[in-house]
């Protein structure tokens, strides 16, 4: 299929042929019939892009200090890779479109094969010819309502919130400021509320248009006109709104606003326009300045957005889908009219010369719709896909893969390509000698398209189910959200492919039991998890220097893991396990190879409402090791430091940067002059090796389901209040 495309690094836009994207539970998938161009939000990515890398730096200085903070603790290398990485992908364009339903996926029953929905979302509702559309990003089409009308859903939406933000009441008067495509609708729906609406913008044909859909007057901020409409129709007192649905640098609108407003009115903002606000003149009125934003309340969520679950309407009375099923009736009842608003209607195949029309001011539009091609034959439905350590059983079943000929290149398919993938995986691996990128295989169809396109994979695809029956495929990297790893896992196993799994291996003993099931049944055991830390030069060296050990060890692993931003999927612990379940493996493996052992017993505390854990592993031959997982600490802190003591010896390693062993003799690594290596080019070149050859995979199994298991361990412990005895060790 074909979608809208922008390369953020070089400002390219291009109609990009990227795999159609598969219908997922929880959700439909929609052939789009218009989608619209937000002339504010896309225009402004659009000219974002075009700019100086300095240019870019200064439009975003929040993302500049994300970038900081990722430099003081990744490092310049790796964080270079991944920024770039991102700068240099393509994104998807549009968020607002009308479609039919093509196929509908399991859990949905509100909707069926062949109804007119509109859709909302930046993830969801692109300018492509299919999208999947999770349930709340979604509202059925009132009958006899056009689809390039339902198309400006999303926007309608945007507009109704910031008008409930502003709750206004009939008999009103509101000023609005920025008369684009968002001003004009927040006009119609404040006169279809019985509010009387003065507008404000420098165009006099955007003014001419509000003032025929609605508005008392509207006129030029800078000339006298507005405040005049304003004393005339609130007596001098000024009005009780305003709407700031204005974008650009300047503070014009801000100011205009308390020029303007009663005492005590209200001030929402919209768009994204330069908000230092005159603090004399706010506070004398004491005006209640409100931000709206963007659909309505379940924006930003992802358990309303992607997992369906709606807000109880006792308590949240418009959501982002009543807020969108909402506007789609007052189209319906021509409370609200947006043909009047349609400036352009171009085909889709001439998406790239309409943005450029748009950028370089030769359209001028308050609204742009693109039309789509008419709807093609119906696609055929493409099927989607005390703790014990388990025993390790390999019996019956399938063999696992062979080994193969020397010479014959390694084949290999990617299932997910997000960040850890393309930054930390995938760049060790393309132009690898030897290795063959085959397929990459994504939900979502732009990032395959993306790792295809910077990592020359030879195909593209949303298709799991052709890759694991490709017997030309040798290995099969599973590099998604930590719920799917153990199914895909499994599902890849008894497929007979090698499989490398990013950590977690299995989230919950159910999982890893599965797992294990498929080893059994299958008798393929060639199985890597990505516990890349054991494999880092500098702690394989410094282990080398510790030499052998005679009695018990003592291990101190500090991990200063930080604070997550808001909306990391990490967060989502009702479907992606805890913080420590995800990546606390990592810290595990690591103390069980420095003492050549797997875990007896786990023990683990923490404080209540506390992310910060203290895990205390014991070994056979009564060593410890005690995990400090903290989130509370200094950014600019190391993330992670280890210290191995043991026969008068000390091991200190400084977060991948400088090693050390004290002994008879002292040695001290030189500091790294690049990024902090912690494994994964070795790994990855040992487990390529094992593929090639068919030798031993880099980690046993055996070890690798221990550290699972002391894993999952650490919540069981916490809940008992005891130490969890782990019921078998290698």
């Amino acid at each position: 299929m074909k979608q809208v495309v922008q390369n953020y690094k070089s400002g390219e836009l291009a109609v990009l042929d990227v795999p159609e994207p598969g219908c997922k539970p929880g959700g439909v998938l929609v052939r789009s019939a218009f989608s619209l161009i937000s002339t504010g939000t896309e225009l402004m990515k659009v000219s974002e892009a075009g700019m100086s890398m300095l240019g870019k730096a200064r439009s975003r200085p929040d993302q500049v200090a994300k970038v900081m903070q990722s430099v003081a603790t990744n490092g310049v290398p790796a964080t270079y890779r991944k920024v770039m990485g991102k700068l240099d992908s393509y994104t998807p364009l549009g968020y607002s479109l009308c479609g039919v339903v093509e196929q509908v996926g399991a859990g949905i029953d509100d909707v069926k094969v062949g109804d007119l929905v509109a859709c909302a979302g930046n993830e969801h509702a692109l300018h492509a010819e299919l999208n999947w559309v999770p349930k709340n990003l979604y509202a059925p089409v009132p009958d006899g309502l056009a689809p390039r009308h339902a198309a400006f859903g999303t926007v309608g939406s945007i507009a109704m919130q910031g008008v409930r933000q502003g709750e206004p009441q009939l008999g009103e008067v509101a000023l609005v400021i920025g008369l684009g495509l968002i001003g004009q609708l927040v006009v119609q729906l404040l006169a279809a509320a019985g509010v009387r609406v003065v507008g404000a913008d420098p165009d006099p044909v955007r003014c001419e248009l509000a003032e025929r859909l609605g508005a008392a007057a509207c006129g030029d901020p800078a000339s006298a006109a507005v405040e005049a409409a304003v004393a005339e129709l609130t007596g001098g007192h000024g009005v009780d709104q305003v709407f700031l649905a204005a974008g650009g640098g300047s503070n014009q609108p801000v100011e205009l606003a308390a020029r303007l407003c009663r005492d005590r009115g209200r001030v929402v903002d919209i768009g994204k326009c330069r908000l230092d606000l005159p603090w004399n003149a706010y506070y004398e009125k004491e005006l209640d300045v409100r931000f709206s934003r963007s659909y309505g309340p379940g924006r930003y969520d992802p358990e309303y957005e992607l997992e369906g679950r709606d807000y109880p309407i006792g308590y949240v009375r418009w959501t982002e889908r009543r807020n969108l099923a909402c506007f789609l009736d007052l189209l319906a009842r021509g409370s609200v009219d947006v043909e009047p608003l349609v400036s352009h209607v171009a085909d889709f195949d001439d998406a790239v010369e309409t943005y450029q029309r748009l950028k370089d001011g030769e359209l001028k539009a308050v609204a742009v719709l693109f039309r789509y091609p008419e709807q093609k034959e119906e696609a055929g439905e493409a099927e989607v896909p005390a703790v014990a350590v388990p025993a390790v059983k390999r019996s019956g079943g399938k063999a696992p893969t062979p080994a193969r000929s020397a010479k014959a290149p390694v084949r290999l398919a990617f299932v997910g390509a997000g960040n850890y993938a393309t930054s930390m995986l995938l760049p060790h691996l393309a132009g690898r000698e030897g290795v063959e990128l085959s397929t990459v295989v994504t939900t979502t169809a732009l990032s395959a398209a993306n790792a295809q396109r910077k990592f020359g994979f030879a195909e593209a695809t949303t298709d799991l189910d052709a890759v694991l029956g490709d017997k030309s495929i040798d290995a099969v990297f599973v590099v998604t959200r930590h719920s799917s790893h153990a199914e895909l896992t499994r599902r890849a196993l008894l497929a007979g492919k090698t499989v490398f799994v990013e950590k977690p291996l299995a989230l919950t003993e159910d999982e890893l039991a599965g797992v294990l099931a498929a080893v059994e049944e299958s008798g393929n055991d060639r199985l890597q998890v990505g516990f890349n830390r054991r494999f880092a030069p500098l702690l394989q060296e410094a282990r080398k220097r510790f030499g052998a050990r005679t009695g018990p060890a003592s291990l101190r692993y500090l991990v200063n893991a930080g604070r997550l931003q808001h909306g990391s999927w990490y967060l989502q612990q009702g479907t992606e396990g805890s913080r420590f379940a995800g990546e606390g493996g990592h810290f595990i493996d690591t103390a069980s190879w420095l003492l050549d052992a797997d875990p007896v017993s786990v023990y683990a505390t923490a404080a209540p409402g506390n992310e910060d854990l203290q895990v205390v592993l014991r070994y056979p031959d009564g060593s410890t090791a005690t995990i400090s997982y903290v989130t509370t600490g200094a950014p600019g802190f190391p993330k992670e430091t280890l210290d191995l003591v043991a026969d008068g010896k000390v091991l200190r390693l400084d977060d991948f940067v400088r090693a050390s062993v004290y002994g008879r003799k002292k040695w001290v690594s030189s500091r790294l002059p690049k990024a902090r290596d912690k494994g994964q080019n070795a790994e990855l070149a040992a487990f390529i090796k094992a593929v090639r050859t068919g030798g031993p995979m880099p980690v046993p199994l055996e070890s690798l389901v221990a550290t699972t298991a002391a894993t999952l361990a650490v919540q069981a412990g916490l809940v008992g209040g005891a130490p969890v005895t782990l019921a078998r060790a290698r």
